[in-house]
């Protein structure tokens, strides 16, 4: 039970450090959005770099964050039963979640971009557009990078949801 959880916490002190990092990727966003506006609006021109830059920045930030954003349980939850449920109740909905949604979900994706990713890689991918980014391959390997953090974070919950099943106490002071 000791090892169960020192990977899940292992796992969650990955995706803090990936989740913090990507905050402060979040603030260069904001800049990039501010820098493009300000081109827009008060000299009227626009870069197809800038406008590139803002959905690469995104797209960085939103897959290696739902990682993090799963840790910090920042998901949107429609279930209503859920809310509902005692401890016990929620674990096993995780657990069952994780197992056959989440998991297979992020094995799915990894295992078909992965060839996608690498054919960017080959060939170097770039924008289509004159004066766009010319390695927008980097931003297709965080495809199955991201999805792979969130599988380990899914493997994370549903370790501590099964040992709340199973009614393992937790080390005081323990995220989860």
């Amino acid at each position: 039970m000791k090892r169960l959880l020192g990977l899940a916490a292992l796992i969650d002190r990955l995706n803090g450090a990936v989740g913090k990092a990507a905050s402060w990727v979040t603030f260069g966003l904001v800049l990039v959005v501010f820098v493009d506006v300000v081109m827009r609006y008060a000299f009227k021109t626009s870069f197809v770099l800038t406008q590139e830059l803002e959905w690469h920045t995104f797209a960085f930030i939103f897959l290696v964050g739902a990682g993090y954003t799963l840790l910090a349980d920042g998901h949107v939850r429609v279930d209503i039963l859920y809310q509902r449920f005692g401890p016990r109740g929620r674990a096993w909905t995780n657990l069952l979640g994780v197992v056959f949604f989440l998991i297979p979900g992020c094995i799915l994706v990894v295992a078909t971009s992965w060839h996608f990713m690498l054919r960017a890689f080959q060939v170097g991918e770039g924008s289509p557009d004159p004066g766009g980014i010319p390695y927008r391959f980097i931003v297709k390997g965080f495809i199955p990078l991201g999805f792979s953090l969130l599988l380990l974070q899914g493997v994370s919950l549903g370790i501590r949801s099964l040992l709340e099943i199973l009614g393992v106490p937790r080390r005081g002071g323990e995220e989860g």
